[in-house]
């Protein structure tokens, strides 16, 4: 069988093989170029916006924030690994960043440059045994979607049945490794706390190197599969005999991802419809908490997941499942009932033993800075369960969100449990997910499913 795009010379291959490598760069000195010299292009950009706003009186910034932007993302996207991953981060807006810069940084999450069809007619051979033409009945040799680790294609087993199969980017692990030390340099040098940021780094390191691990998240995508597949879930199927700790294979779910759903100007239903599916995913995970489960999706961004033909929520990638300690967990959700009821001595009692607050605020003006803050920012974040339902579409509430975060006390000390890293990102991913959708959500159950999963730890306690 042929496979259009590899009637190539052996010369023509070992070439555009070479090539291929050298767009990949997984040496430390090669990535610390590439990161020093894109933080100089940001610089210099905004130096001479700087200078020309002087000399005209106006300059257009959001021009700027544009392209420089996509100047970031070029760069990021040429050592993909690590550094596509802080651009991922930089795409779930949290308000620090100008919007030009969120929009640009979305491409990361499943739009990258692909590597080259004949590296990954390649590294299917070492990790599989043999060509994709002789293993599989159909490979389309263009990638589907290229993100930060790997990129996606389109396959059919000789059985016929419909697969995705992902390819990690070669030395991924390796660059991970040297990314974090260079971005450990840096934040020690900034933080009056070395020893908190090392535990942050660690846990942000942990976490990366068992995304690069295909075996791993194709066990975590067969517990999600027995968990949540039901009439409202969908969730692929792991292929264990085409995968490896590098290649992995899996069911393939037709469907869109979020952009893609709003460019075809979908109803109100429609919208909020998707974004129940959405909300009851989030909250039947903290159900399962019930039953001893403690394992949650932990990369709440849209390219991962689908509404899918059939109008379920498909959701499709497995590499970051966290479990978060019993501990940790019972505390993130009591911070819920407590802003909720503005219990004032629960909530600082809880910041303590969360490490959010380092000294009593009563008595030192920068704890009350950060009290004050985490108590109205988290009364504002606890506002979808005051109510039986919530309309995320509301421009209000997006705008109270964004001053909170844009307006969050500046500091070098890590604050916060390191769980929070996961935990965040998931919820706030969810609230970003709603307010871009605009979708108006039924919350009085997941109300009361955080308030059971509560009295059963309560109960443990007893």
């Amino acid at each position: 069988m042929k496979i259009s795009g590899f009637h190539l010379s052996v010369d023509q291959i070992k070439k555009m093989r070479r090539k291929s490598m050298n767009d990949f760069p997984s040496s430390k000195f090669s990535r610390g170029k590439i990161f020093a010299k894109t933080g100089f292009n940001v610089g210099k950009n905004y130096a001479k916006h700087y200078l020309k706003s002087i000399a005209s009186g106006n300059g257009d910034k959001n021009a700027l924030h544009k392209q420089t932007a996509e100047e970031v993302f070029s760069e990021f996207s040429k050592l993909r690994g690590t550094a596509l991953k802080i651009a991922q981060s930089f795409s779930i807006d949290q308000g620090f960043l100008p919007d030009e810069f969120a929009e640009v940084m979305t491409k990361a999450q499943y739009s990258v440059p692909p590597i080259n069809r004949s590296l990954v007619r390649s590294i299917i051979k070492k990790e599989l045994g043999n060509y994709p033409e002789h293993l599989f009945k159909s490979f389309d040799s263009q990638a589907m979607a290229a993100a930060s680790i790997g990129q996606v294609h389109r396959a059919t087993l000789k059985d016929g049945t419909e697969v995705a199969v992902k390819i990690q980017y070669p030395g991924v692990r390796d660059t991970i490794s040297s990314d974090i030390a260079l971005a450990k340099t840096l934040l020690k040098r900034i933080a009056s706390d070395s020893a908190t940021i090392e535990e942050y780094i660690d846990e942000v390191k942990q976490t990366l190197i068992m995304e690069t691990d295909y075996i791993h998240e194709g066990e975590s995508m067969e517990r999600f599969h027995k968990r949540f597949e039901s009439e409202s879930v969908a969730t692929p199927r792991w292929i264990e005999e085409y995968s490896t700790e590098r290649v992995l294979t899996m069911t393939y779910l037709e469907g869109q991802h979020l952009n893609e759903f709003l460019k075809t100007d979908p109803s109100d239903e429609e919208k909020n419809k998707y974004g129940q599916l959405m909300w009851d995913f989030f909250h039947n995970q903290i159900n399962d908490v019930s039953n001893g489960i403690l394992e949650f999706h932990a990369d709440t961004h849209p390219g991962n997941f689908l509404l899918t033909s059939d109008g379920k929520l498909g959701v499709i990638d497995y590499g970051c499942v966290k479990t978060f300690p019993e501990d940790f967990f019972y505390k993130y959700l009591m911070l819920l009932p407590t802003h909720l009821n503005r219990d004032e001595e629960a909530i600082l009692e809880l910041y303590n033993k969360l490490g959010v607050l380092r000294g009593d605020p009563k008595t030192q003006p920068r704890e009350k800075q950060f009290y004050d803050f985490a108590l109205n920012y988290g009364f504002t974040f606890a506002l979808p369960y005051l109510e039986d339902s919530f309309d995320f579409g509301d421009p209000e509430y997006r705008n109270l969100i964004r001053q909170y975060t844009k307006n969050a006390p500046i500091t070098n000390e890590p604050r916060g449990n390191k769980h929070f890293i996961y935990s965040t990102r998931v919820h706030l991913g969810l609230y970003h997910f709603l307010m871009k959708l605009g979708a108006n959500i039924e919350t009085k159950i997941s109300r009361e499913v955080v308030e059971s999963v509560l009295g059963q730890f309560e109960g443990k306690s007893n």
